[in-house]
């Protein structure tokens, strides 16, 4: 088994982010953006998560499903065509659970796996959809946490620019236009819009940074002045 360059510790800050094997696409439609994204949810519990058995054949709705105790506590995500970024932080490990894996383990294993047997049912295809194990930043500051912060919320900008960071945002304007409607980010869950999705953050996990989302907006798009 092989160790990690970044050990995972219960009660620290990460930054946990995967890719597509050969950076292939790993969303190809909505439908994909979808399930990942109330897996994100489901998948945070110590229960047993059957998607097809839980959700599909026993008609309910994701979002009402009784996921127990939570093993992690999410602050922020965004999902881009071939990758995604979480900001998280362990919670303690339930007496039950005894002994194994660290809790963000056991989380992305939870997530990476359903996810890709989803996918590589949908689209017809074998093997690894993930780059490997997931990949993990130690947040050890609150200048590199505050930063994370923008640098998740802004990561879809490169969809429209893909050079923004190198060369400065060529529109603001329409930057901001699109940030503020790709829905498949916590953004909006931040500007206090009203959306099932909400359920995927646990904010008192994480310094209240940002007082109300004219705060937030304020320090996340100053980004793209820089």
């Amino acid at each position: 088994m092989s160790i990690r360059k970044v050990p995972l510790v219960e009660g620290e800050y990460y930054h946990i982010y995967n890719r597509g094997n050969n950076k292939q696409l790993i969303f190809i439609d909505d439908e994909d953006r979808d399930r990942f994204v109330k897996l994100l949810y489901l998948c945070n519990s110590n229960k047993r998560v059957n998607f097809r058995e839980d959700i599909i054949q026993s008609k309910i709705n994701a979002w009402d499903f009784e996921r127990g105790d939570r093993l992690v506590s999410i602050g922020a995500w965004v999902l881009m065509p071939n990758h995604f970024h979480l900001y998280l932080i362990s919670l303690p490990k339930s007496p039950k659970q005894g002994f194994g894996k660290n809790n963000i383990t056991e989380f992305m294993s939870k997530l990476c796996t359903a996810y890709s047997k989803y996918f590589n049912k949908k689209h017809s295809r074998t093997g690894s959809l993930f780059e490997g194990k997931f990949k993990s930043v130690h947040v050890e500051d609150e200048v590199q946490a505050k930063y994370l912060f923008s640098y998740i919320h802004l990561n879809p900008v490169k969809l429209i620019q893909s050079n923004w960071k190198e060369i400065g945002i060529r529109d603001k304007i329409e930057a901001i236009s699109f940030i503020n409607t790709y829905k498949w980010s916590s953004l909006n869950d931040y500007l206090l819009i009203k959306r099932s999705e909400n359920l995927i953050l646990n904010k008192e996990m994480f310094p209240d940074y940002f007082k109300d989302p004219l705060i937030f907006k304020k320090e996340i798009f100053e980004w793209l002045n820089k």
